[in-house]
């Protein structure tokens, strides 16, 4: 198999590297950190490199690109620890109105291409432990044949700064019955409150609370659930490059400081016993790396192969972000963990990481669930 990449698509990689390293330093972080988490004027930036409709087909308003491409921007995003909800808004939710029943999608699609709307899945409920089909949101139609939805989804990226919901809610059977989700479009408004908070890592999230919010219906129940398992999928593939670029970095700027640093008037990167340590490091951010290029491969095979295959990439991601994140710090000592230095943000963020979208031990679970005929690892 080829991964070698073409020259599109290392043209795009070089676009948002150089964007990365121009407006996105280290002390231009901290800044929109200190402002909230988010930045419009960066936003902005990323849909002038047309970064924003990288997933929206050309027709209408976007890029068109695929999988792959989208791994190598997760990957700068990720090397720059980028704080805005890129993922979120234009790998997860873009592609979800794409085909979607809502009549107002062409519209919501451009203004997501070129900047002037966010758009988030708000799919997280408390107590639902990772399960995408624990839904106790419930959406009915009043007497107009109107949908009313009611309940809470917890962590939406940048909430607050949403212009439209992708809600999942309830229309028949049991809270845990995945048959019975349809998939919403809501706007802020009435019947939407909004709760903001920022979260470890320096972005923002928010608590959304449904009482009686007007939704339009995207997918009805029985393909909406499908519809919702793909575009998890998609947010864990581009967390998984995100991953990398975040190991890439923080291992680089560990290596230039054994390579500065010394003790007993050597530089720590003599040692031979923190050499080989450095080495254990980068065979897991190689391992992280090729599970990321197997779950963006993956990502257009049927469903059972894709979930089993995303699952798996998780699991090691979430095993690499651990090791790699707690070695760095240890290798750097006490600096690592303190807020003025660099590496500390990068720990930071590959814990979220490892949280997000299922943790490592739910996607274990779901590994296992999938192995049936075969041990599953070299299937």
């Amino acid at each position: 198999m080829d991964f070698e990449f073409s020259e599109d698509q290392v043209s795009l990689r070089d676009a948002v590297a150089r964007w990365v390293d121009k407006a996105y330093g280290f002390e231009q972080r901290r800044a929109i950190v200190k402002a909230g988490g988010y930045s419009a004027e960066s936003w902005t930036a990323m849909a002038e490199l047309g970064l924003l409709g990288l997933a929206i087909p050309e027709e209408q308003g976007g890029m068109g690109f695929g999988a792959v491409e989208a791994m190598v921007v997760m990957e700068e995003l990720g090397r720059g620890m980028v704080l805005e909800p890129y993922a979120a808004v234009a790998l997860v939710a873009a592609p979800m109105l794409v085909h979607s029943a809502a009549p107002s999608k062409d519209l919501w699609l451009q203004n997501i291409a070129d900047g002037s709307a966010l758009v988030v899945l708000a799919h997280q409920e408390r107590g639902a432990r990772h399960r995408l089909q624990h839904v106790q949101t419930t959406a009915e139609q009043d007497h107009s044949g109107n949908w009313r939805l009611n309940g809470r989804k917890s962590l939406v990226p940048a909430g607050q700064h949403a212009g439209a919901f992708i809600v999942p809610a309830r229309v028949s059977g049991a809270v845990d019955d995945p048959s019975g989700i349809a998939l919403f479009l809501v706007a802020p408004g009435v019947g939407v409150s909004l709760q903001g908070y920022p979260t470890q890592d320096g972005a923002c999230a928010a608590e959304v609370t449904l009482d009686g919010a007007t939704g339009i219906q995207m997918y009805a129940a029985g393909e909406a659930y499908a519809v919702l398992e793909a575009a998890i999928d998609r947010g864990l593939a581009a967390q998984a490059a995100e991953g990398v670029g975040l190991m890439d970095k923080l291992t680089a700027i560990t290596v230039d400081y054994m390579n500065t640093r010394k003790q007993f008037n050597v530089t720590l990167a003599s040692f031979q016993a923190l050499r080989h340590r450095i080495a254990d490091v980068k065979m897991q951010l190689e391992l992280a790396r090729s599970m990321s290029y197997y779950a963006s491969l993956k990502l257009g095979e049927p469903a059972p192969q894709r979930r089993r295959a995303i699952s798996q990439a998780k699991v090691q991601i979430g095993n690499s972000a651990r090791f790699v994140g707690q070695q760095c710090v240890q290798l750097h000592g006490g600096i690592a963990v303190t807020d003025e230095y660099v590496a500390s943000h990068y720990f930071k963020r590959l814990t979220m990481l490892e949280m997000e979208y299922g943790d490592t031990l739910h996607h274990l679970g779901e590994v296992s669930a999938r192995m049936q005929d075969t041990a599953g690892v070299f299937a």
